[in-house]
């Protein structure tokens, strides 16, 4: 059995993450990222039908202390800041295991229902720069009139949730939090799209290399993309069942007016499932094309090597034959046996390709 063995760095980093968790009670709040050190930032877009703000509190406690009839999206940026978020908790008056989860970003994709909130954990996917797949951790809370979100970074794929809101499209204004958090939801779960479109150009140029011109990197490719599709797969799946039971929830938080929208994020959950079904096996398919075009390609250059054996075999054993250094070989002393050997020699040389041509050997 293959036993992989990581970096000494990454393995020390893997291993410094673990132990920060080792020993400490359930609810402790422990960021588990790679981004310690950052800032936490708090950003909020309250709004209504016919009015919309947006401002950074400096103070977190003033969070709920305006009474008028707003939603508001609250908006953490920068996990690593433990206290910033416990503090955060006791206004919210949220769970211990709530804030837990919401600062441990290898936690799987959840809903918890409470009394007074729903807490949902999703992975946002999205593409940088250089067209590779970035996964952040992103942690939502549902109340009554805000909905509270705890991400990574600054960059996210809400930019249409906020450009509705700012512009006063659709009908998100209109409604209340359990739309906002809906419409969050929807944001994440369309960008798995983008995703899915990545991962099929990459696999169309991987199969044209396959076919045209396979090298020792190409497997390497082929390896890695099955490794990310996975990976996309463990972030994804377990999507479709976390909306399943908010559709089916009995939580007052959730209308049914939402639920119907929720259905609607459903079918895209189911359909980029069965896409990221597909995708594995193709990717499972690109590696023994590769193989198999590989040992086709071997086995090209052995025939050719075969018969070119073939053919010098028995002109080997002529030349053979006229080097040894006999007296007694009449041959030696005619005057035109060296060219009636090398006439004979390609005599032989051309019956056997035309032996082989009728053979479809070459």
């Amino acid at each position: 059995m293959i036993k992989l063995q990581l970096p000494i760095k990454l393995q020390n980093k893997k291993k410094s993450r673990i132990h920060k968790k080792l020993g400490k009670a359930p609810g402790t709040i422990t960021y588990m990222g790679e981004r310690d050190n950052s800032i936490s930032t708090l950003d909020v877009i309250a709004y209504s039908d016919d009015s919309l703000e947006e401002y950074s509190p400096v103070n977190v406690n003033t969070l709920l202390e305006d009474k008028r009839d707003q939603i508001k999206w609250i908006n953490l940026v920068g996990l690593s800041d433990e206290g910033y978020i416990e503090q955060l908790g006791k206004v919210f008056q949220l769970n211990s295991l709530v804030l837990e989860d919401a600062v441990q970003t290898e936690q799987r994709p959840k809903i918890d229902e409470y009394e007074t909130y729903i807490f949902g954990v999703f992975k946002m996917l999205y593409l940088d720069e250089g067209q590779n797949v970035v996964s952040e951790h992103v942690a939502i809370t549902l109340f009554k009139n805000e909905v509270l979100v705890f991400q990574e970074l600054t960059k996210d794929v809400f930019d249409g949730v906020r450009q509705r809101l700012r512009g006063h499209q659709g009908r998100i204004r209109g409604k209340g939090a359990d739309y906002l958090f809906f419409a969050l939801l929807d944001a994440i779960i369309d960008n798995y799209f983008m995703i899915l479109e990545n991962i099929s150009e990459r696999m169309e140029v991987l199969e044209e290399e396959v076919y045209q011109k396979p090298k020792p990197k190409t497997a390497h490719k082929i390896q890695e993309l099955k490794k990310e599709v996975l990976r996309i797969r463990r972030y994804i799946s377990p999507v479709r069942e976390l909306v399943g039971r908010l559709i089916d929830t009995e939580h007052p938080l959730i209308t049914k007016d939402t639920k119907l929208y929720l259905r609607d994020v459903m079918d895209h959950c189911v359909e980029i499932n069965e896409t990221l079904q597909i995708y594995r096996e193709m990717a499972m398919s690109l590696m023994e094309m590769y193989m198999s075009n590989v040992s086709n390609k071997m086995n090209e250059v052995m025939k050719v090597l075969t018969v070119m054996a073939s053919i010098f075999i028995p002109l080997t054993f002529i030349v053979g034959i006229y080097g040894m250094n006999f007296d007694n070989m009449p041959e030696l002393h005619m005057q035109n046996g060296y060219f009636i050997v090398l006439g004979v020699m390609f005599t032989i040389l051309v019956l056997m390709l035309v032996y082989f041509k009728r053979k479809h050997w070459i």
